[in-house]
């Protein structure tokens, strides 16, 4: 009979950024193990709160699935003699799986026959599975940090206090540490402290609810929004959305209860940022906005309990955030005292990466690499704006408001400049070049903070390849994964035409004096191609999400160096391979490319010969080809891929004519070579878009 199991792990205050990955990680080792046991079992649902982090499964068998499975033996050769007579090694075999002679088989594998024999495996018991498992899942969490308590040598997020192991009604041992599982649980810490007995794991979620803990994440999550908005609501605003926010608070409280405070509106005159980081980072308050978007002077702080004195607490969430803000108007009056131009030499004194210099240096790099990139996209007449804001972009790294809040960098930036006195479109770059921050962030707005995050990203990725600290798995410190796709959507997103490896050529020669004593490892690429392809894996992962990955790769095969005219023959060539005539199409093409790949090499540079076609099926072919030819270039220039792929497809007919008539390695030196340099130059014409023989043409009809 199938039973459901529960496992709890009762700690102190664990931080809210470790409670999610933690499930994670408690989810995938407990369903690994069952699933290496062939223990069957049901949904699986997970549990968090700061106090405590469990999984719920249901429905788990009684035991692991029986199964039959050969197991291979020696060769037959050595298993048996020239008689048919068993070996010694085919009696041994046979007796470590405590099997008669007469029940071996034979095997034919890749590498020959093999003596064989089925054997049944039995599934073990649940509890046996468990005990194993459960103990795998606990000890198989990792955190960021974690610490030791009392004399045990287990370390954990925060010392366990408790824990829960039950498949049904029966207890299960599980050991953490000094503590050993039972079946009691804890309520809240204030409200409901006692100890909870529990009969069996469907009794866990309401058991704890009766005691004023929401441990599902995503209800206490709704409930969370649910109370924010209706706050809001109630104090003649609206909240401002802040999905990592509200994630944060949701691990940071068992049981939510939003309090609405306010502070002096004489703070709105403070940049609005600093206010929402003030309140969000030190204090998490959620910040309310008026029915124009415009920032009130209140803010929602959410509890852990209800309080009895509303008044009280209010008073104390507003007297933390009171002096918050005092120092924040106390770091913007300070640093308004020193133009932003005048903080730029500090930058010197900011080392930004050991080997590569200090912020000044890096500033200098990519402000003349933003020169290059304005000439090189067009956009000359940006030129003074990006030389300036390029200047100044990195000058409120030194000022006291961002050496308190990091994340206000550009934004202050923003906020100093226009302060001195500086051009609107300055200050606007030197916020924008940070853009996109993230994933779902807004991209630059005009062209020179555009024009500058391009140049800074570029120079740091190129920087830290050539250095030798490119990322590695899931470790990306200099979060260069990120500057990538940035870089990405930036160009596609502003239209911008340029050659990427030139962009990287001049990037790694301003960075030459600094690269001049690296040394390399044998064998390694140079940082130039390093690049380039971590740029090609980020477009494949990014168009793979949308496109085939095959037709991705075609694309890629024949380059983007200029990205935007990448994508337009990326979505180009997706629109074609989902005709029903593609798939003859790309197999004609195949067939080129082994014909050219087996003989080219073999075959002396230079030009097709007109007059060396003897039969009227290749002549035939040559014309559509040259007529092919001249209009596929200028729809390519045109960026028209569409139209180039319509043309290309025109020669179809004339090439499978060609192959059915036309003997290619025709005995005649000159005659077989002239047909294989005209086969190379068709082929070439099918690259100005993509490389066909990529592309998987029996999917290609399936779709």
């Amino acid at each position: 009979m199938a039973r459901d199991l529960l496992l709890e792990v009762g700690a102190e205050e664990i931080p809210a950024s470790f409670i999610v990955p933690a499930l994670e990680d408690l989810k995938r080792v407990l369903t690994e193990r069952m699933a290496d046991a062939r223990l069957k079992h049901g949904e699986v649902r997970t549990f968090g709160t700061p106090r405590r982090l469990a999984i719920w499964v249901r429905d788990v068998a009684d035991a692991g699935e029986d199964i039959t499975k050969e197991v291979l033996g020696p060769s037959a050769k050595a298993a048996f003699d020239a008689q048919g007579k068993p070996t010694k090694a085919a009696e041994k075999f046979a007796e470590g799986l405590k099997l008669s002679v007469d029940a071996l088989g034979r095997t034919t594998t890749a590498k020959g026959e093999y003596v064989s024999a089925r054997v049944e495996e039995k599934g073990r018991p649940a509890d046996a599975i468990l005990q194993d498992a459960l103990h795998a899942a606990v000890h198989g969490i990792n955190f960021k940090k974690s610490m030791r308590w009392g004399d045990v040598d287990t370390s954990f997020a925060r010392p366990v206090q408790w824990l829960v192991a039950l498949l049904g009604d029966t207890e299960l041992a599980v050991v953490l540490g000094d503590v050993k599982s039972g079946r009691t649980t804890y309520g809240h810490r204030f409200l409901a402290p006692g100890p909870i007995p529990l009969k069996a794991p469907a009794d866990y979620e309401s058991a704890l609810e009766k005691a004023h803990v929401l441990a599902d994440l995503g209800k206490r999550r709704a409930s969370l929004v649910e109370k924010l908005h209706a706050a809001a609501k109630g104090a003649g605003g609206q909240l401002m959305e802040d999905e990592g926010l509200v994630d944060q608070v949701t691990n940071l409280v068992e049981l939510p209860n939003p309090v609405v405070g306010s502070f002096d509106p004489r703070h709105l005159d403070l940049p609005p940022e600093v206010l929402v980081q003030e309140m969000k980072s030190h204090q998490r308050y959620f910040s309310l906005l008026d029915a124009q978007g415009k920032l009130l002077p209140r803010f929602i702080a959410v509890s852990n309990t209800p309080v009895r004195d509303a008044q009280l607490s209010l008073r104390g969430y507003e007297r933390v955030l009171r002096a918050r803000l005092a120092d924040g108007r106390f770091f913007f009056d300070e640093d308004r005292r020193t133009p932003l131009a005048d903080r730029v030499e500090k930058l010197g004194r900011v080392v930004w990466q050991g080997q590569l210099g200090t912020y000044l240096e890096k500033v200098e790099r990519f402000r003349a690499l933003a020169g290059f990139l304005a000439q090189a996209t067009g956009r000359a007449g940006e030129a003074a704006t990006v030389e300036r804001a390029a200047t100044l972009s990195k000058a409120d790294l030194v000022t006291g408001m961002v050496g308190e809040f990091p994340e206000l960098q550009g934004v202050m930036g923003r906020e100093y400049a226009k302060a001195g006195g500086e051009p609107d479109a300055v200050a606007l770059a030197i916020f924008e070049h940070y853009l996109p921050r993230g994933a779902e962030d807004a991209l630059p707005s005009q062209d020179a903070g555009a024009l500058i995050g391009l140049a800074d990203r570029l120079d740091s990725l190129c920087g830290i390849f050539a250095i030798g600290k490119a990322p590695s798995g899931a470790a990306d410190p200099f979060a260069l994964r990120r500057a990538c796709l940035s870089i990405i959507r930036i160009v596609l997103g502003r239209g911008y035409r340029f050659s990427l490896s030139a962009a990287v050529d001049e990037a790694l020669r301003l960075l030459a004096p600094k690269l001049a004593n690296v040394k390399r490892k044998p064998g390694e690429a140079a940082p130039r191609e390093q690049v380039l392809e971590f740029f090609r894996g980020r477009l494949k992962a990014l168009w793979g999400e949308q496109h085939r990955t095959d037709v991705v790769e075609a694309v890629l095969a024949v380059g983007f160096d200029d990205l935007v005219a990448a994508k337009k023959r990326l979505e180009a060539l997706s629109l074609l391979v989902g005709h029903s005539d593609f798939q003859p199409l790309a197999a004609a093409f195949k067939r080129v490319v082994n014909i050219v790949e087996k003989q080219g090499k073999d075959v002396a540079g230079g030009q097709t010969n007109p007059q060396r076609f003897t039969d009227e099926p290749e002549k035939n072919l040559h014309t559509a080809f040259t007529q092919a030819r001249d209009k596929v270039g200028e729809r390519v220039r045109a960026d028209d891929f569409a139209g180039a792929l319509k043309e290309i497809t025109g020669l179809k007919p004339a090439v499978d004519t060609f192959f059915d008539k036309v003997m290619v390695m025709a005995e005649d030196k000159d005659l077989r070579e002239n047909r294989i340099r005209f086969l190379t130059e068709i082929g070439a014409l099918f690259n100005q878009v993509a490389d066909f023989s990529k592309i998987q043409a029996e999917i290609a009809a399936a779709a």
